[in-house]
């Protein structure tokens, strides 16, 4: 109720009510400090017109690593048995600036950035950013655990398709047996290792080509494993 009092203050003006109800409604949280989130979808564009000069690039940049390293706890304890490189792979789609847009548009943050529309700007980018502004406005207003939660509960489930990226990431199997056939090359996989370690298996393939040995992968299945191994081998080839 204190902040709900302090916010519907005279000295709060429209746009600032406007984002408060955005940030509820988007992300679940109350502001404390609204003017921090003002600053967060505020574009260069428009800072150098006003008094303060303040744009979002700095917030970015918090929001930017904030998001990286809660993406990277959250696959590292989804996936126990996956090895760093798979990891890498997986984060590296989850936190692309093409995949911050397209949240930043589903989310509808144009509603509230501010820019300047008479300039030419690419608006998919400035959402993408302003959208890892706000990120690290909710995590200096809020902390890092409230953070967390704002990402899992509001982002990763609704917008954070792990299983589409995962699909996308397994796909490479395909690709090589398509390559090998229309190149008339044999292709299997031979199992180098198979380990449990508490609990949780690791296997390490390598694909072999017309008895020449190529691309290693490891998993916590061998499908895993040879997907790892088909995606090394057509590196190798350059077809990737």
């Amino acid at each position: 109720m204190r902040i709900l009092k302090r916010f519907f203050k005279k000295t709060f003006t429209e746009e600032e009510r406007l984002l408060y109800r955005f940030l509820k409604e988007k992300f679940g949280y109350s502001a404390k400090d609204i003017t921090i989130f003002i600053q967060a979808i505020t574009h260069k564009s428009i800072s150098f017109t006003e008094e303060d000069g303040l744009s979002n690039e700095r917030l970015e940049f918090l929001g930017d690593a904030a998001i990286d390293s809660i993406i990277a706890e959250y696959l590292f304890l989804k996936f126990p048995a996956e090895d760093e490189g798979y990891l890498t792979k997986i984060k590296s789609k989850l936190v692309s600036r093409k995949n911050f847009s397209e949240i930043a548009e589903n989310i509808g943050i144009r509603q509230v950035l501010r820019y300047q529309k008479g300039r030419a700007i690419n608006i998919n980018t400035i959402e993408g950013n302003a959208f890892e502004a706000l990120m690290g406005a909710i995590l200096l207003d809020g902390g890092y655990e409230v953070l967390k939660k704002v990402l899992s509960n509001h982002i990763l489930i609704r917008f954070a398709d792990i299983n589409k990226v995962l699909e996308e990431e397994i796909d490479f199997k395909s690709k090589l047996f398509i390559w090998c056939q229309k190149n008339k090359l044999e292709v299997e996989f031979k199992v180098l290792t198979e380990e449990n370690h508490g609990g949780f298996w690791k296997y390490t393939l390598i694909a072999v080509i017309n008895n020449k040995t190529y691309g290693m992968g490891s998993g916590s299945s061998k499908k895993i494993a040879e997907q790892a191994a088909s995606r090394e081998t057509l590196e190798l080839m350059g077809e990737l």
